[in-house]
């Protein structure tokens, strides 16, 4: 470990003292990347696309190039609707203890360029002589193996059981089906019938000139590793120069590492094999992000105006055991309950880090979004599961899945999803003992990950050993008022922090920055006579639009986007000069400031809510822009000023291009503030808002009566 690595040393510390805890809580991220330079629908909102294939193909070639022995897999991937061939997903897999999986030729994508055609290293692939030689192959290591009757002849079957497979279409009729990868998957997952009567089928192709074995779903990480030995005996006795092993998706259990590419709107997503502690995850991350960042791909986006976006596609956490008997959400009845009253008693896990889009039509709703403010029948779940002593898997998965789902029912868009905990309704995925943290949007660094993944061991950790039995908190309208606000996302993000402190499981200074997450929110800072003026991004609950049933069966969905949130924070520049003789005002309202303070001093503190646009579908078509966003800042000794906060180029200037980087993209914002003093004569008279547009700290101008042109 490098001892510069402060990063690395303080998620050591944090493995240490879960390993203490006598825990083992495996951690799995699912890291997306985007070309941010890109504006071709694949990189903006579509999932498929030619180009996102071929940067995949690269990015995993980069990656299996240091898995000595891995196999590389094409599987099938998963289905959405709207879409009529299931997506594809590459992927490593490769044993944990080093031992060698595969022998046979390189996957294309790792393979040297072909040679050109006619010459005397021009292998091509012949699908019934692949398919005898690797019958000889199965048969060698004691499977009963068979190719298929004419005009099958490029398929084999083989049995485990030492009973005779069928030998043509006529004994089993699916002997004769088609490409997985060109059928519509049914239900949770792709299915095997031959399979599961124990007839386990490869075809054998030629895939543009190179030799493709279509995998049957094998029940076992043993009987796997023989296959796929047999194939790599078989395919080098050819001379083969290079093999695409493709079909179903592979078995795992600990002994195995199965890391995969998968499309998603606008980004790839890789689905990282889980990892016993942080360290090896940070450096699985960082491993990622090189291969990421050579092809191109970037973690986040840089918009025009400066604003940075994260990937688009989050950046989920899972957590589990190394297998579901030891994961310790099945393992503790109590555990499970105690962190959704845990998270529900602490916004800041659910909003600090999460993506643009938040609320309860997002991908992660809160659970008290997804039930519209009413928790008495989730709370008497949870009462209940409290008088059940050791709940069962089966017990625990009914109590809370009807709850822990969006607003539509659906459990696999909820800020805490549990599909994979004990889903008797999800196939082989679907028991696993996994709890998956959808809220976090794809982190800017790989540092940032893997310190929310810390801080979430942390938090189970703690609640493992302390149950946490408290009453769910009805929020109300607080919720998406207050802690819209980053401070007080940042002031309960440091509650958390301070209760694992007391518990022992404290995370050292390095993680606790990356988690205090505050630069890229930051659109502008001035010091204005005797107060520092600090304009940040705030959350804005962006609502769905249309028809939300008919959206349900597309990859997207339309959301109104038309609304804004910033949060304006008044800093004294003399600790002895109070802020109370500081006004804002906007039009003709004197907008209230609440005195709160911080670690650095006092401020003075208000939530600002506008309209930056109108769009061709949202919400209330009769309300026009309120951009750029003026706002009179006065002191009747220090001066009184105009700021104006601009959505794009103060000037309406075009950009000369996207922002090369982060730093430009900071200047960026700060040069669509603009400041102009002003005379203390120009400043009108002043009325409080109406009752309808203060919610706690936040007031909304679009109640705001537009000024008589």
């Amino acid at each position: 470990m490098d001892p510069d690595d402060d990063v690395m040393q303080a998620l050591a510390a944090h493995d240490q003292r879960v390993a203490r805890s006598g825990r083992s809580i495996w951690v799995g991220a699912e890291p997306t990347y985007t070309d941010r330079f890109s504006e071709s629908p694949q990189w903006l909102f579509d999932a498929l696309g030619d180009d996102k294939r071929d940067r995949a193909l690269k990015m995993l070639a980069r990656l299996g190039k240091h898995e000595h022995g891995a196999a590389i897999l094409r599987c099938v991937g998963r289905q959405y609707g709207g879409e009529p061939h299931p997506r594809w997903s590459v992927g490593i897999y490769a044993r944990r203890d080093g031992a060698r999986l595969w022998s046979g030729p390189p996957d294309p994508a790792l393979a040297p360029p072909p040679p050109t055609p006619g010459t005397a290293s021009d292998t091509t692939p012949n699908p019934p002589v692949l398919a005898a030689t690797l019958s000889k192959a199965l048969r060698s290591i004691g499977l009963n193996a068979t190719t298929l009757q004419p005009p099958l002849r490029e398929r084999v079957v083989f049995r485990t059981d030492g009973t005779a497979p069928p030998d043509c279409a006529a004994k089993a009729p699916a002997l004769a089906r088609s490409s997985l990868h060109s059928e519509r998957v049914v239900g949770a997952e792709v299915e095997d019938e031959l399979a599961e009567s124990g007839n386990y089928l490869i075809v054998c192709s030629d895939t543009d000139g190179v030799a493709n074995l279509e995998l049957p779903k094998i029940p076992d990480v043993e009987l796997f590793g023989r296959l796929l030995g047999a194939i790599s005996t078989a395919t080098l006795e050819l001379d083969l120069p290079a093999v695409m092993l493709s079909g179903h998706p592979p078995p795992v259990d600990p002994t195995v590492r199965w890391t995969t590419i998968t499309p998603d709107p606008a980004v790839i997503e890789i689905n990282m094999a889980p990892v016993a502690c942080t360290v090896d995850l940070l450096q699985h991350l960082r491993d990622l992000e090189n291969a990421a960042d050579q092809e191109r791909l970037a973690p986040l986006r840089l918009q025009y105006n400066g604003v940075e976006n994260d990937s688009g596609g989050g950046g989920h956490i899972t957590l589990g055991g190394a297998r579901p008997s030891v994961s310790p959400f099945l393992t503790l009845g109590h555990l499970l309950p105690g962190i959704v009253r845990y998270f529900n008693r602490h916004p800041s896990l659910s909003y600090l880090h999460a993506t643009d889009s938040v609320g309860p039509s997002s991908q992660a709703p809160r659970v008290d979004e997804s039930l519209h403010h009413d928790l008495s029948d989730f709370s008497l779940a949870l009462e209940l599961l409290k008088r059940t002593d050791s709940p069962t898997p089966e017990t625990l998965w009914n109590s809370l899945a009807p709850f822990l789902a969006d607003p539509s029912g659906n459990s696999h868009r909820a800020e805490i999803n549990i599909e994979k905990l004990w889903n008797p309704f999800l196939g082989g995925r679907g028991c696993n003992g996994l709890v998956e943290f959808r809220a976090f949007r794809m982190a800017p660094s790989p540092e940032t990950t893997a310190a929310l993944a810390a801080l979430l061991r942390a938090i189970v950790t703690m609640l493992a050993e302390q149950p946490f039995d408290e009453p769910l908190t009805q929020w109300g309208s607080k919720l998406h008022s207050r802690f819209s606000l980053p401070y007080y996302l940042h002031r309960d993000l440091k509650e958390v922090l301070t209760d694992l402190d007391t518990s022992g499981l404290g995370l050292a200074d390095p993680l606790v920055e990356l988690l205090l997450r505050d630069r890229d929110l930051i659109l502008a800072e001035r010091t204005l006579g005797s107060v520092h003026l600090e304009i940040r991004r705030a959350l804005e609950f962006w609502p769905l639009v249309g028809d939300v049933a008919t959206q349900e069966r597309g990859g997207s969905r339309l959301i109104d986007s038309s609304t804004s949130r910033i949060e304006i924070r008044l800093r004294p520049t003399d600790p002895n000069e109070p802020l109370d003789q500081w006004n804002v005002t906007v039009g003709d309202w004197s907008i209230p400031l609440e005195q709160v303070e911080d670690d650095a001093g006092p401020i003075a503190l208000v939530g600002l809510r506008y309209r930056t646009f109108v769009p061709v579908r949202g919400l209330h078509p009769t309300l026009g822009a309120q951009s750029p966003l003026t706002l009179c800042l006065s002191h009747p000794r220090a001066g009184h000023w105009h700021v104006s906060l601009h959505d794009w180029h103060p000037k309406s200037e075009p950009y000369a291009g996207l922002p090369a980087n982060v730093d430009e993209a900071r200047q960026r914002r700060e040069q669509r503030c603009v400041v102009e003093p002003i005379e203390a004569k120009t400043i009108a008279s002043t009325v409080s808002p109406p009752r309808d547009a203060v919610c706690d700290q936040v007031v909304d101008l679009r109640w705001q009566q537009p000024k008589a042109s």
